[in-house]
């Protein structure tokens, strides 16, 4: 639900004089408010990045977890200009360093994973579906951990995410990104 006060287009330069115990996201520029995140979320989060992260040592890649700010310009926003913070999503890899920067990423990031919710559903299946689609996230996972499933959406060459591919727990995820990098799913779901 977007909280705070009504503004025709809240900016990055907006967010950083925002409280810094306050996690907040900002996407065409309206800003939404974000709660912790549960245990069960933690502990998938850093499993996935944990596997990742592995991964990607001694490559140009690399994995960040939130708290991390994504800004995606759109067009040849100046910084300080962006509408569309995609804040903290809890995983992101990039392969381009030159866009790392302040608080984060400006740009466009290779993969994304967000772990869903209840309360942020809508917003991950929908609303930031739409944006990274339209700004070519190459590879974007939604997490639900009360399903114990992973929906991965790949971009095709129409610049469209296709169907998704599903896994459950019991399932392992080669990824398409790094076709040598497999996601063994029984350890990011355990006892949860």
């Amino acid at each position: 639900m977007p909280i705070r006060e009504p503004k025709e287009k809240n900016t990055y330069a907006d967010y950083l004089t925002w409280p810094e115990d306050e996690r907040w996201e900002i996407i065409d520029g309206v800003p939404y408010m974000q709660s912790a995140p549960t245990w069960q979320h933690q502990s998938i989060s850093g499993d996935l990045y944990r596997q990742i992260s592995n991964y990607l040592v001694d490559k140009p890649c690399k994995v960040f977890a939130a708290p991390f700010d994504l800004c995606i310009p759109e067009n040849d926003e100046k910084d300080e200009d962006i509408s569309n913070i995609i804040s903290q999503p809890d995983i992101v890899v990039v392969c381009d360093e030159s866009k790392l920067r302040k608080t984060g990423y400006f740009g466009v990031p290779s993969l994304i994973i967000e772990i869903s919710s209840p309360s942020t559903a809508r917003k991950d299946k929908l609303i930031k579906f739409n944006k990274f689609e339209k700004a070519g996230v190459r590879e974007y996972w939604i997490v639900e951990p009360e399903n114990k499933l992973i929906s991965v959406f790949t971009l095709q060459e129409n610049n469209r995410y296709g169907r998704p591919e599903v896994y459950s727990e019991e399932d392992q995820i080669k990824v398409n990104l790094f076709p040598e990098l497999t996601i063994d799913l029984k350890s990011v779901f355990p006892n949860i």
